[in-house]
């Protein structure tokens, strides 16, 4: 268990829910990239097979719950997505 990765997790898991209460209420992807959020998932799923393969400690809740906070912003995007589309039409 590395203080270092912990460390990166709990930040990253701080800046998540900032993010989502901003897609929440705005109801806009302004600024938003799916691409970038499909790759931070990507990434916290290879972090997380690592923790299981190589590694198995309590950091992978962090991965887990980092990647749960990323999943719902990106159903977030989808959502806002449509709600666009619908006011443009």
């Amino acid at each position: 268990m590395s203080i270092f990765e912990i460390t990166m997790l709990l930040c990253f898991a701080s800046a998540w829910p900032f993010s989502i209460w901003k897609s929440y209420k705005s109801r806009q992807n302004s600024g938003k990239s799916i691409i970038f959020l499909i790759i931070v998932l990507i990434g916290y799923i290879a972090g997380m097979m690592h923790k299981i393969f190589y590694n198995l400690d309590g950091v992978f809740y962090l991965y887990l719950f980092n990647f749960w906070l990323v999943f719902v912003d990106t159903v977030l995007y989808y959502r806002n997505e449509r709600i666009e589309k619908r006011l443009r039409s």
